[in-house]
């Protein structure tokens, strides 16, 4: 697979179907990029377990912090990896000692580890890296919050709302803007024409 970019879809068809994550080297501390993250996906409805040796037995959101996914008592769908590259191969590793196995293997924004990727791919898991699952779900589904990224997702439809607050959903459909090259690119990786 190339990791140098992502379809829509690809990324739309991880966030769809996983519903537990855990995130190696979720923070407590409220101005860590993890913490904004962790919480972001918690409120869309992800179940989501923090892993951190430093602060386990703790809670981060009302959810119990593991030291390692090996303490973790229930399967997880996707290791979201908020390490230095450094640490990618050992976490892909310990994740495929789980059973069941997670299914994907996401390395956050700036996080690239190709050894630790193929690993985890030759063992049948979908790998992303240097990529935020927050900003690709909040660009895949138009929602501007914390960060306004450029989403490049049109829509007429009216966004569910959930409990006062607007919430949108993966499900909508992703339009590249304006006829640029990047812009065809992204058509022909999403096997439109």
């Amino acid at each position: 697979m190339n990791h140098d970019s992502y379809s829509d879809n690809y990324i739309r068809g991880i966030l769809n179907t996983v519903k537990t994550i855990a995130m190696v080297g979720a923070s407590v501390n409220e101005i860590r990029p993890s913490y904004f993250a962790f919480k972001y996906l918690l409120e869309r409805g992800f179940h989501m377990i923090p892993v951190n040796p430093g602060h386990a037995g703790k809670e981060l959101l009302g959810q119990r912090i593991y030291a390692r996914l090996a303490g973790i008592p229930e399967p997880v769908d996707m290791v979201d990896i908020f390490r230095p590259a450094q640490y990618a191969l050992d976490i892909v590793q310990e994740a495929l000692a789980l059973s069941p196995r997670p299914r994907v293997i996401w390395m956050q924004l700036g996080i690239r580890n190709n050894e630790a990727a193929a690993l985890a791919e030759t063992n049948g898991m979908k790998v992303v890296m240097n990529r935020c699952p927050k900003i690709e779900y909040g660009r895949l589904s138009s929602e501007i919050a914390w960060m306004g990224v450029n989403t490049r997702t049109i829509s007429a439809k009216k966004a569910a709302r959930s409990g006062g607050i607007q919430r949108l959903s993966l499900q909508r459909p992703s339009v590249p803007g304006g006829l640029t090259s990047a812009a065809e690119r992204a058509q022909h990786d999403d096997g439109e024409t």
